[in-house]
């Protein structure tokens, strides 16, 4: 009896829901800088499987060193800004307060800053893009926002 409990925890360590389970493997900053909008689906920001994060590791090793080689970067990689860009996002957030009326994601990636939410018009867009696009150590930024609640959200979505 005690050997089967054995191989049935091994077969469920190897097995299971740890394959599957969305993690933000790479400590990616994933945060939230308004709620304005209500019922603003959750982005699934850095959070991967694990087939996800084995896919995006030869990349992003390539990504992070490339830029340091090129001489673009002067830390060594270009993953090692990220969390200095998001500290520069919350603080650029309270003193210049841009995101009224949005509920926005952010979240930081080899100096690429994703936001992702909600807001009440297009226009919003440019707006956002150009002040992440401000922040020091920003080399791009994307912006994917809903603005039609009847639509879905032009994100992938955060599992529960």
């Amino acid at each position: 009896m005690k050997m089967l409990m054995v191989f049935f925890m091994f077969v469920s360590t190897c097995y299971g829901q740890d394959a599957d389970e969305l993690r933000n493997w790479f400590n990616d900053p994933f945060f939230q800088v308004s709620k304005d909008v209500p019922d603003c689906p959750v982005p699934a920001g850095p959070f991967v499987d694990e087939r996800a994060m084995r896919n995006q590791s030869h990349q992003r090793a390539e990504k992070g060193t490339t830029c340091w080689l090129a001489g673009d970067c002067d830390r060594q990689n270009s993953y090692m800004y990220d969390t200095d860009i998001a500290k520069e996002f919350m603080s650029a957030t309270g003193e210049r307060g841009p995101f009224v009326n949005t509920t926005l994601w952010i979240t930081v990636q080899g100096r690429v800053a994703y936001i992702q939410g909600c807001g009440i018009s297009e226009s919003q867009v440019p707006q956002l893009e150009e002040f992440a696009r401000s922040v020091r150590y920003v080399q791009q930024a994307f912006v994917d926002l809903r603005v039609d609640r009847s639509r879905r959200a032009p994100y992938r979505l955060r599992e529960r």
